[in-house]
């Protein structure tokens, strides 16, 4: 383990090092001055020109990174632009929201792309495999913000069994929190349940052509067990991997379903920060963002490593 992370370390400086100039260039890239925008209508130049000095933009873009960079060291987020609050507890404010979201809907993908992948790489009738491959597609296909109008329009508005807007903490009143959390949790997770879905068939498909299943077939093994001991084992590490990589999509959606869902999480802050061109929250939620992607990745890497004992190996040699 000591060793794993040893070999990690260099890359992961790297990718956050790198992140984190794109996440600090990327903000001050839009249009328009933000020391303009919070001065009011019709400002005076001496008026801009003090909000720039005490915001520090009238200092070069290297002295801003190096101290945004510094301040992050010292465990010190930054200060708000517009809300005069600091990053980390506006973030503290909005965190449980989004936590709550990605973990239900990183289990759905779990539950359901597992689920359709089985069934579509084992089913031995033509036209169900067809129909399972046509809806995996559709999953795929389909942008949460279109699956999330539609499961409104259908279990909110139609029908009425579920609440469309707001949210109640899991913590506060489970019971309650699930049913606001359901709709938004789905929507974000169809679209990378199918990806999964389609990534397992092709590699339970992969795996039933090896020499290893054909000897457990010749042996009398029955079909439910060659694909629970050997196909669905060896095929599994496919899976994991996808929703690792998965991750990272999962969080840029939250952006969207927490606006169609009226949830205040983190996406939510994210949107407001864009509108009001607020670089110090913007440019820390992006670095947060590639943070979590990067510990999902390792953390993937890992379970794979346990699951296949020749990933281990190799690891050590």
């Amino acid at each position: 383990m000591i060793r794993f992370m040893a070999r990690k370390a260099p890359s992961v400086l790297f990718v956050l090092l790198a992140s984190s100039v794109v996440a600090f260039a990327l903000p001050r890239l839009a249009p328009g001055d933000v020391a303009v925008s919070l001065a009011g209508t019709d400002p005076s130049a001496a008026n801009v020109a003090a909000i720039r000095k005490e915001l520090g933009l009238d200092r070069s873009p290297v002295v801003q990174y190096w101290d945004w960079i510094s301040g992050l060291f010292h465990g010190d987020l930054g200060q708000s632009y517009r809300l005069h609050r600091s990053v980390a507890s506006l973030i503290g404010d909005r965190l449980e929201s989004t936590v709550e979201l990605a973990v239900f809907a990183t289990l759905l993908v779990l539950v359901m792309g597992t689920a359709l992948g089985v069934l579509a790489g084992s089913t031995k009738r033509r036209w169900t495999r067809a129909g399972l491959d046509l809806g995996n597609s559709l999953l795929v296909a389909i942008p949460a913000f279109l699956t999330g109008l539609a499961l409104i329009l259908i279990f909110g508005v139609y029908h009425r069994w579920l609440p469309v807007s707001g949210e109640v903490s899991l913590l506060e009143n489970p019971s309650i929190g699930i049913q606001y959390l359901t709709l938004p949790a789905f929507a974000l997770a169809l679209s990378p349940s199918g990806i999964v879905a389609r990534l397992l068939q092709t590699e339970m498909t992969k795996v039933r052509n090896e020499d290893y299943v054909d000897l457990a077939l010749a042996k009398g093994t029955s079909s439910r067990q060659i694909t629970l001991r050997h196909v669905l084992r060896n095929s599994f590490g496919t899976a994991v991997v996808a929703i690792g990589l998965e991750i990272g999509t999962l969080l840029a959606g939250a952006v969207i379903i927490e606006s169609i869902f009226n949830r205040n999480g983190l996406g939510q802050l994210a949107v407001s920060s864009v509108q009001t061109r607020d670089f110090t929250v913007l440019q820390v939620l992006i670095l947060g963002v590639v943070f979590v992607a990067v510990i999902c990745q390792i953390v993937t890497e890992m379970v794979l490593a346990t699951l296949d004992p020749r990933i281990r190996l190799g690891a050590q040699t």
